[in-house]
């Protein structure tokens, strides 16, 4: 049967964006539903929401929004999307997002479409939807079992986890070439640290972008998108399995943030409208400067953001921006901790407005490791950031657990 995912949305219908809405949710097994509409509803969305809305679509939008949470349509999970250039929109969506999500214990996901948007960037969204619907004694299970491999086929990086009863025991990380030679070379380091064979190995799981192609090439036991696995990695590693979280993860091309209970997403929201807050712009910038990643994010624990103008978030012009400063003859610590404050704050501005930030806020991929970057979330949030070890292997932390856990439910029936 078929997942039932609420479309809660503005605009998509005449971007043409629509069909591919229900392609990506058909292709992970989810049905697109359109809530009843009580129109009495459109009446009082000014009252509720606290602020007059003008378009008659964002109040269908209120109106089906209040369908789900009064039980008149029966869902598993909501997707709410509007037009990433109406203001208005962000303002409801974010509105609807915290009521639906203070009065069900539905999953949510949140999105902001152009005209352009294809049903290939929904995927991952709509496979997170369905995931934590389908499996989420999968995700409640808090130990790994036995020897597990997990493999993260990343955008920019490729890492691979050994373990063994519920400990790290093995790790590889490898920058992502060819996916299938950058994943066996990933899976030998960590099984050289390990000690072990590849024939010793129980249980694989795998995740990212690659996770298919890696996947079918090991035989994995299950292959699974990274924003479910990414989130169990987080909590397990940062022993927050219990209780409320928040997970920022900065990718080599993308961001996610994600809201948790139990260590089981019930909002999340990813990407962003440019790389510029993501690793990538982190490489370029360390390049710019003649160094290493890790000294990028020393450099910038010891700069001060506030002595370079950063008036783009844009990688290409955000890079202008500081080409131009270091030409003035601005210190290089400087310089980096603007690119540092820049994406901590795109983070913020962008994403951290469409979950519910609770504490403890973990932050984890391979930018969590850049001293700088962590201090300007913690300065930009006001509150301190967990790095927990292994940060930058947690989706195949993440990947391994939940195998184990995949294997030993297909054991009990």
């Amino acid at each position: 049967m078929a997942v039932r995912i609420a479309e809660i949305t503005c605009g998509p219908e005449y971007s043409g964006v629509q069909v591919e809405i229900e392609k990506a949710a058909k292709e992970v097994g989810g049905e697109i539903v359109f809530p009843e509409v009580d129109l009495d509803y459109i009446d009082k969305v000014n009252e509720e929401l606290g602020f007059e809305v003008a378009s008659p679509n964002l109040k269908l939008m209120f109106a089906r929004a209040m369908s789900i949470i009064e039980g008149n349509t029966d869902v598993d999970a909501v997707f709410i999307a509007t037009c990433f250039r109406c203001a208005e929109g962000a303002l409801v969506r974010n509105e609807v997002r915290r009521l639906i999500q203070e009065h069900t214990d539905l999953p949510v996901v949140m999105y902001s479409f152009t005209e352009r948007t294809k049903a290939s960037e929904l995927l991952t969204r709509m496979e997170a939807l369905v995931t934590i619907v389908e499996r989420k004694t999968l995700l409640v299970r808090k130990r790994q079992e036995g020897i597990s491999l997990g493999i993260d086929s990343g955008s920019t990086t490729t890492k691979a986890v050994v373990m063994v009863d519920n400990e790290v025991v093995g790790k590889g990380w490898i920058y992502t070439k060819d996916v299938i030679e950058s994943a066996k070379e990933a899976v030998n380091e960590a099984l050289k640290e390990a000690g072990l064979k590849m024939e010793d190995i129980e249980t694989i799981g795998t995740t990212g972008y690659g996770r298919h192609t890696v996947g079918d090439y090991f035989k994995a036991d299950l292959i699974q998108e990274e924003l479910t696995v990414n989130s169990k990695g987080a909590a397990f590693l940062a022993d927050k399995q219990e209780g409320e979280a928040t997970v920022i993860d900065i990718g080599g091309m993308d961001n996610k943030a994600i809201s948790l209970n139990n260590a089981i997403p019930d909002s999340f929201t990813m990407g962003g409208i440019c790389a510029g807050a993501s690793g990538r712009f982190f490489e370029i910038t360390a390049r710019r400067l003649g160094v290493s990643i890790q000294e990028l994010g020393d450099l910038a624990a010891e700069g001060d953001w506030r002595k370079v103008r950063m008036n783009s978030y844009c990688i290409v012009f955000g890079i202008q921006d500081l080409v131009t400063a270091l030409a003035e003859g601005t210190d290089p610590k400087d310089v980096a901790a603007a690119a540092a404050h820049s994406v901590a704050e795109q983070i913020y501005e962008q994403q951290l407005q469409e979950v519910d930030v609770r504490d403890p806020v973990i932050l984890v991929g391979g930018s969590s490791l850049l001293k700088g970057m962590v201090l300007a979330l913690e300065e930009i949030l006001g509150r301190k950031i967990i790095v927990p070890p292994y940060s930058q292997h947690i989706g195949a932390v993440g990947a391994a657990l939940l195998s184990s856990g995949y294997k030993y439910f297909k054991e009990q029936g």
